[in-house]
């Protein structure tokens, strides 16, 4: 049987003029997405909104492909245009006294440690800890919190927490379990029930590889009643079909966190993209994904480079970051780039993130480039 990558490598054009070891940045399509977004545009262009109620049955089906990917339900999914806008609604959205607590993590991305900082100001204490601290240490952070918010997989070393075991710590302690799944969602499995998850966030346009400006936020049936809307506009309410209604009382779903028009070509590619990966199968793409990540691991680090953090089979994920002392991050990306393979310089590191349908023979070459330095 064909290995993985050879069995999808057709559905990514991309692979016939990069190396593309940049999908903790912003990915390169499928021709699934791609194709879904072109129709929508044709459709557009040829007879407008006519079909407006395709558009309609896409959100719905968009909700709940998201929601299979994470065993939730469709009525917990809300369609948002980024991560961003996801952490931020949790975080605005509960009411927040002094004297409340919340765990976070000081080696976040800044959306998710932006948003949780501010309400220091408001008298909010938060527990700040590092992202490869124990569980121990996590237990007892979360003891008398409001919320615990953690990454998935952290954007810079990769590292991937258990979120199984951290959920029930959480559940434990009466603490609400917020994840910034971004890293993680498209490349490995999240159960939100298994998990005990009480809110998601996730942009497309990484490991999901679909495209900027459209994602979904999970929020439990029974925690949305704690969350206000953050924005609130037509679509927030349940007779917004109506407009004649002036009816405030909001949706009984998720859907009262979408406060206006969609990005329907968003969704449509975001659809498209949900449905291919769940067609390939998470379970299948998961260890083709960690396999990258090891071999870029032990690759570097036999020519010499540092690795960021540390890689464990439970602990691993697509991304790895490595550094070279005496050459600057910068260099080493851009003469990557010159041989058309691409990775990101972030903070003096450079961070690679391959997908389950790169060939483990351009991880093969991309580590031949590092020999010149």
């Amino acid at each position: 049987m064909q290995p993985l990558w050879q069995q999808y490598r057709h559905q990514f054009p991309v692979t016939q003029n990069l190396v593309w070891l940049n999908h903790a940045a912003v990915a390169a399509l499928s021709k699934p997405c791609a194709e879904a977004m072109r129709n929508l545009a044709q459709d557009a262009l040829d007879f407008g909104s006519l079909h407006y109620e395709k558009w309609m049955a896409t959100y719905a089906d968009l909700r709940s492909s998201a929601a299979r990917m994470i065993n939730a339900t469709p009525e917990e999914i809300a369609i948002i245009k980024n991560t961003s806008e996801g952490i931020s609604t949790i975080a605005i959205g509960m009411s927040w006294k002094a004297g409340d607590i919340v765990v976070a993590f000081k080696e976040e991305f800044p959306s998710n440690l932006y948003p949780w900082k501010r309400l220091e100001a408001h008298g909010v204490e938060v527990r700040w800890l590092s992202i490869f601290d124990d569980l121990d240490r996590i237990d007892q952070a979360a003891k008398g919190a409001r919320l615990l918010a953690i990454s998935h997989v952290q954007y810079l070393s990769g590292y991937r927490v258990d979120l199984v075991k951290i959920g029930a710590i959480c559940a434990a302690h009466g603490c609400k379990f917020f994840v910034d799944a971004i890293q993680g969602l498209g490349a490995f499995p999240i159960d939100v029930e298994e998990a005990k998850i009480d809110a998601l966030a996730a942009d497309g346009h990484k490991w999901l590889l679909a495209s900027e400006g459209c994602g979904v936020l999970y929020v439990r049936r029974g925690f949305q009643d704690e969350v206000e809307p953050m924005e609130f506009g037509w679509t927030s309410v349940a007779k917004f079909a109506d407009y004649s209604s002036r009816d405030m009382a909001l949706r009984q779903d998720a859907g009262r966190y979408e406060c206006g028009t969609l990005n329907t070509i968003g969704c449509y590619g975001l659809r498209a993209a949900f449905d291919f990966l769940l067609e390939v199968g998470i379970n299948k793409v998961t260890p083709a994904v960690q396999s990258l990540g090891d071999q870029i691991w032990a690759g570097v680090q036999a020519r010499g480079f540092e690795t960021l953090g540390a890689r464990t089979p439970e602990t691993g994920a697509g991304i790895v970051s490595f550094r070279k002392q005496g050459v600057e991050s910068q260099l080493i990306v851009r003469r990557l780039k010159e041989a058309g393979i691409i990775a990101a310089p972030r903070q003096g590191w450079v961070r690679t993130a391959p997908h389950f349908y790169i060939a483990p023979e351009e991880i093969d070459r991309m580590l031949a480039e590092l020999d010149q330095f």
